[in-house]
């Protein structure tokens, strides 16, 4: 199996397309909010292509060098998880010609976009549903869906029960994929977008579509048109059955995000931080989890920073190990200025672009920590290798190595100021000189091991 060359050194950016920016009011929907109001189901905000494009400049100056974007094919939520046409940018988001400046402008910048592919159910907008609502037992898309009777009950009171839907919502009807005619539709769709230029599918719940057969297909598929197209799936937990030439190159690896958190929250100790986030090696081939998409937070859960009880100190450090984790790591729109949420619909607040609200030096941080991560390549392809876990002082320390070149990594999971010794015998030899690549303070090797003194909650690369 090859996954794409590209992949472990990207850092990607997360856009949920109606919340990040505005660039074109004249297709805002009469139902929008002010830009900024508390979000809800139902409402929009505005954003769309244009207002990517127009602050791409932002986007180059953090360092972000692919993006994600949440689905922007026609439907009728501010989400747009219930697609209605798969074939046509969301009136509400811009037109054709807009994404095709959108890509057009993110390759001449070396950025690649992966789009959000929505296979498992679909909208009641979409055709072949709505043919089912308006011909019932007649209609020549009745096997298209999991149909338990007729007629369709799709818009009363209650759940889901004479038809399949996702999670048992009436709004998302699912697809029967065994059906050989849904196949050669999703199929043509997967094939449809990357001829047009996306660089890739992030793949949503694709373990509801239980089949190998059919994930093996799209793979094929996609990859004949674009060898180096990257396929993430949507997988929350640690399971390698998902990647592999039949499957995805890669998963959301929401696994390390939880680990973290829980040591974080104090909810585990380090050292069950440290097998966790280690665990993961025994679990995965090395190409794949080095092409695992690597998030703190996402559309689906509560911001990071909320999640860590609003300390930015704590959602600095997460982001200082996701930099120097295998994967590509990726920032959800907003959280490298501070931008706070609960559980969905919270976590898709509109971008705050008042720089006069931005959190601290947190998006200084995240800028840096990208710029070591593009110079340094052992953090992108280096072997990774626990030196130290500290039970007591709660603190962990590993080593990234490419060769000749290394970056140890200390994190300080404590509320202390700790004066920590690690070990670096394995590492360097004694007398050699080292730097802090984030404040480039000097240290030097002495008897095995550097001496350094972390803040609470702090964190170094050393190299």
């Amino acid at each position: 199996m090859t996954v794409p060359y590209w992949v472990q050194d990207a850092v990607f950016y997360q856009i949920f397309p109606d919340r990040f920016a505005n660039g074109d009011p004249s297709n805002d929907p009469i139902n929008i909010q002010p830009w900024g109001a508390p979000p809800t189901i139902h409402h929009f905000q505005g954003g769309d292509l244009r207002g990517i494009i127009q602050k791409f400049d932002y986007l180059l100056d953090l360092g972000v060098t692919a993006l994600y974007l949440n689905p922007i094919f026609q439907a009728t939520s501010s989400h747009r998880y219930n697609t209605s046409d798969y074939f046509k940018i969301d009136d509400k988001l811009g037109t054709m010609l807009d994404f095709h400046a959108l890509l057009d402008l993110a390759h001449r910048s070396n950025v690649r976009i992966i789009l959000d592919g929505v296979f498992n159910h679909v909208g009641r907008g979409f055709f072949a549903f709505n043919d089912l609502l308006e011909n019932g037992e007649y209609s020549a898309y009745r096997d298209w869906f999991h149909v338990r009777h007729l007629p369709i009950d799709a818009y009363g009171p209650g759940e889901a029960y004479n038809y399949a839907g996702w999670w048992n919502y009436k709004s998302l009807p699912k697809l029967n994929i065994q059906n050989p005619q849904v196949r050669n539709y999703i199929l043509r769709v997967a094939r449809y977008w990357i001829e047009r230029g996306a660089d890739g599918w992030r793949l949503d719940v694709p373990n509801e579509i239980d089949d190998d057969a059919f994930w093996a297909e799209f793979r094929h598929t996609v990859k004949s048109v674009n060898r180096d197209a990257y396929i993430v799936g949507e997988i929350w937990t640690a399971d390698p059955r998902w990647v592999n030439d039949k499957h995805f190159d890669g998963l959301m690896n929401y696994p390390v995000k939880d680990a973290l958190i829980a040591c974080m929250n104090h909810h585990d100790s380090v050292e069950q931080f440290a097998e966790r986030v280690e665990n993961l090696f025994k679990i995965y081939n090395r190409e794949n989890l080095y092409a695992m998409y690597v998030p703190l937070d996402s559309h689906d859960t509560a911001r990071a920073l909320t999640a860590l009880g609003g300390r930015l100190e704590k959602l600095k450090l997460a982001f200082l190990y996701i930099f120097a984790y295998p994967g590509a790591p990726a920032v959800y729109y907003g959280d490298e200025i501070g931008l706070e949420g609960g559980n969905d619909p919270d976590s898709r607040r509109a971008f705050n672009w008042d720089s006069t609200h931005w959190k601290g030096d947190l998006r200084d941080f995240i800028r840096e920590l990208i710029a070591i991560r593009k110079y340094r390549s052992s953090l992108r392809r280096g072997d990774y290798a626990r030196l130290a876990v500290n039970a007591g002082e709660k603190w962990y320390a590993f080593v990234r190595s490419l060769g000749e070149e290394k970056t140890v990594v200390v994190v300080n999971m404590s509320e202390n100021i700790i004066n920590i010794q690690v070990p670096v015998k394995t590492v360097w030899p004694d007398g050699r000189s080292v730097r802090s690549l984030i404040d480039n303070r000097p240290f030097t090797i002495e008897n095995g091991h550097i001496n350094i003194t972390l803040p609470p909650w702090g964190g170094a690369y050393l190299g």
